[in-house]
């Protein structure tokens, strides 16, 4: 049986980064394995052809189950499945989050997790195009850049922001992130640049790694409670490999803890009543999951916008603001501002237009990721429980009352039609509460369902080690104890940086208590 050091499951943000940092060292080997296709669909390297990308075959293509408070609606919650992941099919944007984020998940019992320990490693991915300063390197492989000839009324939105009151900001990846502003995006020569072409495409000649595409992992192999290897399906076979040292489990969010409890780590009651055979009860796993909601407010434009020479995607400024009964440190809501018509179901979808995303950024939301059989080919039953707090609906209709002042500024007289939705015959809050229950969707940044932690519900401890196993480890948006104040490809790829170095320092330790332990015996 072919043994390797590691084998990395899944090629998305995160899996790209640790297989390229592991296989530095031309004495460790690794095993990539991907369960979707090469990125070699055309419209992943455009960026305005990001929304043609979900519900292709390069999405998972995953749905909620009927969601309770709205109206049991199903979410749809696109998922990459392709070299890249979701690095390959989002909208580009590389926000960081909240300085305060990070203190917050060292708070919660994970030591050199916080803001000041987690800068370095956001640093050393990132080639910032204008230049490094305090917050922001060169030296990295992940191409970082400002907005490429943004649409003309993408200033409009700052304008209008400004002239009601909040502060301009260069930069929401530095000093503060309040403010309005241009996003920063992973863009390189007018290209979607995901992680698979920052990491892995110019490594992939490297002897030492093996990469394997359209390969399922159906299930972690072990001896007791020590992981030993990788069962996969590939082109209608079953294969097993082995490891030497871990195995590093990036498969995101949904397949993270799918994969888990498949191999017999989860919930012991629920694994039981699939016939599951159990080898850690950890009723964490799938449980703690959290997403950003988000509510279109589009209008139609009464002229051309002029957004086929943009390099940047379909959104180009926003707002991160406190809401007036915040009382948190980060800002609560983020005003998303693109230069296209993006209309919710049941709404015009077609001609010119543009439109603000109101974007809850700490939703009460609590849901869980379980198995829907012991079949590793089903899809995982997801239960999202948007607006199961009354207080997000209110902070939400607070974000589109204000988007509608901004929209009826001056700023936008050139370029304002009909507001397309919710419409302008819906001004009161039970119109609107309404309006947000049958539109609001996902910002498609699922975290938490094997968070880090100490406490009873945590699934990997701060060194991203599964509890009550040896030899496997987490490395992905699955293991964030809190959802971020921002978008989740940035800090994905910095904890996959981090994650690198504690598997090296792990290793380098080992291998030393190898060498003492033989020199003790042969004294």
């Amino acid at each position: 049986m072919t043994q390797y050091d590691y084998i990395v499951i899944g090629a998305g943000s995160a899996g790209c980064v640790v297989a390229n940092r592991l296989t530095q060292d031309p004495k460790t080997t690794v095993l990539l394995i991907e369960a979707g296709n090469p990125d070699t669909k055309p419209e992943i390297k455009i960026p305005l052809e990001c929304t043609r990308l979900p519900g292709t075959e390069v999405d998972w293509g995953y749905f909620s189950e009927p969601e309770p408070y709205l109206k049991n609606r199903q979410i749809f919650c696109p998922r990459g499945k392709v070299l890249g992941g979701s690095s390959a099919i989002n909208f580009l944007l590389y926000t960081r989050g909240n300085h305060y984020d990070y203190d917050r998940w060292q708070e919660l019992g994970n030591p050199g997790w916080g803001d000041r320990d987690l800068l370095p490693y956001f640093k050393k991915s990132e080639h910032q195009q204008r230049g490094a300063d305090a917050y922001h390197g060169v030296d990295g492989e992940l191409s970082v850049t400002n907005v490429l000839n943004p649409a003309p009324i993408s200033q409009r939105f700052v304008d209008a922001a400004v002239a009601l009151g909040y502060q301009p900001n260069p930069d929401f990846n530095g000093a503060r992130q309040e403010g309005v502003g241009y996003f920063q995006f992973t863009v390189k020569d007018g290209k979607r640049h995901s992680a698979a072409a920052a990491f892995l495409l110019p490594i992939l000649q490297r002897p030492n790694l093996t990469t394997i595409t359209g390969a399922l992992v159906t299930r972690l192999l072990f001896e007791d409670t020590r992981t030993i290897g990788v069962e996969y399906l590939h082109e209608g076979k079953l294969h097993q490999v082995k490891i030497n040292s871990e195995v590093i489990l990036s498969a995101g969010s949904f397949d993270s803890p799918k994969l888990l409890m498949l191999s017999g780590i989860g919930d012991k009651k629920c694994l039981e009543n699939l016939n599951i055979p159990i080898v850690v009860d950890l009723p964490g796993v799938g449980q703690n999951l959290q997403d950003h909601i988000l509510v279109p407010v589009p209008y139609e434009a009464t002229q051309d916008l002029h957004t086929k020479t943009t390099s940047n995607g379909i959104a180009e400024t926003g707002l991160f603001m406190h809401s007036k009964n915040n009382r948190e440190t980060a800002p609560d809501l983020e005003l998303v501002f693109g230069p296209i018509l993006w209309s919710p179901p049941g709404y015009p979808n077609s001609g010119l237009g543009f439109t603000g995303l109101v974007v809850l950024n700490h939703p009460h939301n609590i849901g869980s990721v379980s198995l829907r059989s012991p079949d590793s080919q089903d899809t995982p039953m997801i239960r999202l429980n948007y607006l199961q707090s009354q207080s997000d609906v209110e902070k939400l209709i607070e974000g589109i009352r204000l988007m509608r002042k901004l929209f009826d500024s001056s700023a936008f007289d050139e370029f304002r039609g009909r507001e397309v939705a919710p419409g302008a015959e819906a001004t009161s809050d039970e119109a609107l509460d309404t309006y947000i229950r049958e539109t609001c969707g996902t910002v498609f940044h699922p975290v938490g369902t094997c968070k880090m932690g100490t406490d009873s519900m945590a699934v990997v401890d701060p060194e991203l080690r599964v509890r009550g196993v040896e030899g496997l480890r987490i490395v992905d948006a699955s293991i964030m104890p809190t959802i971020i104040t921002g978008h989740t490809n940035a800090p994905i790829i910095a904890i996959a940086e981090k994650a690198a170095d504690l598997i090296k320092t792990s290793s380098s330790i080992l291998e030393r208590a190898k060498i003492t332990t033989a020199n003790l015996i042969i004294n």
